[in-house]
Parts: structure tokens; C-alpha cells; sequence
């Protein structure tokens, strides 16, 4: 049986103890050096990931500028969205920032669970929801910092 985050903890512990188990039963551990490209902004998203141990930085290509990261995903986090919404391309790209151990999802055989057990699927896709609002609130912050506008010192 595979082991997971302390209930209370990570994205893990939002599913109910019931869907958590049926997830948990497609897990595969997996481990990635640093420096690692998990995935690039626009190819296939075949995959998810739940991390275990280091960090994840997620970027998007600026064109002119090369990468800009703008968040990182930690322990108990989800890595990876894509994977849900058709058509299945990651919007952002992914490095490992040191070693990483994680549990790798296949999205078919997810999406297939989803389908075949609605109160799953809806807990998951809940969850995913949560963790897109979450990428789309931080990559806008990352974005306003790195390219915003600057305030001078007196303007409001």
C-alpha cells in the first residue's frame, strides 16, 4: 500500500478518506533529479503528480525574455492540471528545483475512474478547480511583479 501526506496536509487531505484510497491505488512513486523538465507549456498532458518531498517551479515562456517562474509547488501539492481540460496541454511548464519525489497519475485511467465513479470525479474535479484558481491568482500576482507597472516613491 502506498503511503501519503499526514491527513490535514497537501491536496490529499481535501479529497474524502474513501476517494483519497481510490486515487492513492493508481499511484506510482516516482523520483527526479534537480533540474528536471517535467513538462513544457503547450505539449501533451498525460500526466499529474502529487509531490512528496522538494519543489517544482511552474513558468511560462515570455517571448523576447525567456522563462519566467511563477509559482513553486511543495510537498502535498498537486502538480499539474492540464490534464483534465481538453485539449489536454499544459499551460505552463515545470523544473524540478532539487530532488523530487512524487506519485504519478496516468490522466486516462484517472479520467476513466472520474467517468465510472461521478462522486469521485466530482471531489477531484473540485480539487482541480481549487488548485487552477489558486496557479491563475499567483501567476497574475508573479506577472504584475515582474512586469507591472512601477510605483514611484509619493504616487498612490
Amino acid at each position: 500500500m502506498t503511503s501519503w501526506p499526514v491527513p490535514g496536509t497537501g491536496v490529499l487531505a481535501q479529497l474524502p478518506a474513501e476517494h483519497r484510497e481510490r486515487l492513492m491505488q493508481l499511484a506510482r512513486e516516482v523520483e527526479h533529479p534537480a533540474a528536471v523538465r517535467l513538462f513544457e507549456e503547450g505539449a501533451a498532458a498525460e500526466h499529474f503528480w502529487i509531490l512528496r518531498t522538494g519543489t517544482v517551479a511552474l513558468d511560462v515562456q515570455i517571448p523576447g525574455r525567456g522563462r519566467a517562474v511563477v509559482e513553486t509547488v511543495g510537498p502535498g501539492g498537486l502538480l499539474g492540471w492540464s490534464w483534465l481540460c481538453p485539449p489536454h496541454r499544459w499551460h505552463l511548464g515545470a523544473e524540478t528545483r532539487g530532488p523530487v519525489a512524487a506519485w504519478a497519475f496516468d490522466a486516462d485511467t484517472v479520467r476513466d475512474l472520474c467517468t465510472a465513479h461521478p462522486a469521485f470525479g466530482l471531489a477531484l474535479v473540485t480539487l482541480v478547480a481549487e488548485t487552477i484558481g489558486d496557479r491563475l491568482r499567483a501567476t497574475r500576482t508573479r506577472l504584475l511583479d515582474l512586469y507591472g507597472p512601477r510605483q514611484t516613491e509619493g504616487t498612490p
